[in-house]
């Protein structure tokens, strides 16, 4: 493999990890890449702390330099798949795509085939060569929505910078539950639910966790709230609005048993109960070209089922305003 192709990255330790075991640290710093792909890299001394070999529990404290330099694997275990792709931009090192809801990120136990991985390597069999495909960050499955994908290790390089940096902007739509007069900001840490292991929740002491949300439009009972990011922990707008109790319609984990609101026609029933995925699409995304440091902006529209249940909802308010007056 030439020298072209090996990942490469460097980190100062900053106050919030100081004192946390190494490949703890490592796993907030590089979220893309697996836990034991890390802990494998510390082993075979090409992950250094301050220049020397290590041990995964070894400590690192504030100022600490973290270096790495290996060859990526190619993983062969992903076959391409030929699966249409909504391509939004694309040039020789970025992939940006909307995502459909349905549509898992990467292949899993229980997803093997059939995802947006098997789809990327058949559209660009050069990303064999990069870590998880090219894919920096995700989106759950039934979220849909803009991503970008690396197409280069220069790209790959950037874009794990820039997410850890917290310079780019993404942002999100949601339908809630409730009703708000104006927006938020929930600064909550996330780690994984202490009981349901499928589940994360607010946690002491879990890793640190910021969602700024804003008022779009106010219904009946529900409202469509705008939601940018600081951090990207696993399922973070879903957990951190049930958190402060609105949580998002039709989430199958956060969202709790189905609430109508009152004066709920057939038509609107039907369509709450109908919508069987967390009302969350990715709307906007922002970044720096990692070879021109040009910004770029892509927004993609919401898509139809989400579009179907705000006419619904609008239509339910707009009934009840009508019957009052």
């Amino acid at each position: 493999m030439t020298e072209n192709t090996r990942i490469c990255a460097s980190f100062t330790v900053p106050h919030s990890l100081s004192g946390r075991r190494l490949d703890q640290a490592i796993a907030d710093l590089l979220p893309e890449h697996s836990r034991s792909r890390l802990q494998g890299w510390i082993k075979d001394g090409v992950l250094t702390l301050n220049g020397k070999t290590c041990k995964p529990r070894d400590k690192v404290m504030m100022g600490d330099a973290i270096e790495l330099d290996a060859e990526p694997e190619i993983q062969v275990a992903w076959q391409p798949e030929i699966i249409e792709l909504d391509i939004v931009y694309e040039d020789e090192h970025l992939l940006v795509i909307n995502k459909p809801a349905g549509l898992v990120v990467h292949p899993a136990a229980g997803h093997a085939d059939g995802t947006l991985v098997n789809a990327l390597l058949n559209y660009a069999p050069e990303l064999e060569n990069l870590p998880r495909a090219g894919v920096v960050h995700r989106l759950d499955k039934d979220t849909s929505g803009i991503m970008v994908v690396a197409r280069s290790l220069i790209a790959h390089t950037s874009l794990v910078a820039q997410l850890q940096e917290r310079t780019m902007g993404r942002e999100y739509e949601a339908v809630i539950v409730g009703t708000l007069t104006g927006g938020a900001t929930v600064d909550a840490p996330i780690a994984r639910h202490p009981r349901e292991r499928k589940k994360m929740a607010v946690v002491p002491g879990g890793k640190p966790a910021v969602t700024h949300y804003r008022l779009l439009e106010r219904f009946a009972a529900h409202t469509l709230v705008r939601c940018k990011l600081e951090s990207g922990r696993t399922h973070q707008i879903r957990v951190h609005m049930a958190h402060v109790r609105h949580p998002l319609v039709g989430d199958p984990a956060y969202g709790g048993r189905l609430r109508l609101p009152k004066g709920t026609t057939e038509e609107l029933r039907q369509v709450l109960a109908g919508f069987g995925r967390q009302a969350l699409h990715a709307r906007q995304l922002t970044l720096e070209h990692p070879e021109t440091d040009e910004t770029l902006s892509w927004e993609v529209p919401l898509p139809e089922d989400m579009e179907i249940l705000i006419a619904a909802l609008r239509k339910h308010a707009a009934e009840l305003d009508n019957h009052v007056s």
